[in-house]
């Protein structure tokens, strides 16, 4: 274990014997950390927090800090970490409520950049991208391999779909389909991601599909149920078109138009 001598570790904390822990970091009760993880300095974790394999957090982040929600009374409730994370510098992350999952979850492979926020029971999926200074606020869900630009504001219940794209700055209030990008404060949806869906190898008939798919949804003026239909047609010749109905079926709070 390559623990820094002015490092604070906390006596009930869990510690792999290969992590890395820079100067000045704490790690608090309740704390466990996974082999392979490079904690650098002036790093603060606290419980109940786990933090799988191969994660790498930079200087001053705050992780599994409890949340400011009014409702929480201190319960206890958990931050859970996967593997291969970059954490960059300045990201805070707070741990759940009881009002909702008890827990905030990140996955795997994800790039949280420099001074973003997780806020309490939010849920991010894995290979996601949070460029510097997006927040989101309580309770959102972040499906796989979505990019979310610098300074994009994510209201409390939202969900972002897979593969879905934000510009910098969106103000998002509404759900985001899966594969669509989204631009604007408040946030307008403008096209399918295709260049994102290119680079991570969806075939050309596929992203065709998909296009036809957002004008449905946003060009043809259906009703959602007329929507639906259309998408189902597609689907049946495409499955990629699947994540997007389900976008469509499970939003509760609409989508972001």
């Amino acid at each position: 274990m390559l623990i820094h001598p002015t490092a604070i570790i906390d006596t009930n904390a869990k510690i792999a014997d290969d992590v890395s822990i820079g100067p000045y970091s704490i790690i608090g009760s309740n704390v466990e950390i996974d082999s392979g993880c490079v904690i650098e300095s002036h790093v603060v974790v606290k419980g109940p927090t786990y933090i799988g394999k191969k994660n790498h957090i930079y200087q001053f982040s705050t992780i599994g800090e409890a949340t400011p929600d009014l409702k929480y009374q201190g319960e206890p409730t958990t931050l859970v970490i996967g593997e291969h994370n970059v954490i960059r510098e300045g990201v805070t992350i707070h741990r759940g409520t009881i009002q909702d999952r008890s827990e905030t979850t990140i996955g795997n492979h994800n790039l949280i950049m420099a001074y973003a926020h997780i806020g309490h029971d939010s849920v991010i999926g894995n290979h996601c991208i949070l460029v510097n200074n997006t927040a989101l606020a309580g309770h959102v869900h972040i499906g796989d391999w979505a990019i979310l630009s610098g300074y994009t504001l994510v209201h409390q219940y939202c969900h972002i779909g897979p593969h879905s794209f934000t510009g910098m700055g969106s103000a998002i209030g509404k759900d985001v389909p899966a594969y669509v990008m989204v631009v604007g404060a408040p946030a307008e949806a403008k096209t399918i991601n295709s260049e994102g869906l290119s680079r991570r190898g969806f075939s050309k008939e596929s992203i065709k599909t998909l296009q036809k798919a957002f004008k449905i949804i946003y060009r043809k003026k259906f009703t959602l149920s007329e929507a639906l239909d259309e998408l189902k047609v597609l689907a049946a010749k495409c499955d990629d078109v699947q994540p997007l109905i389900y976008s469509l079926t499970s939003s509760t709070r609409g989508i972001v138009r």
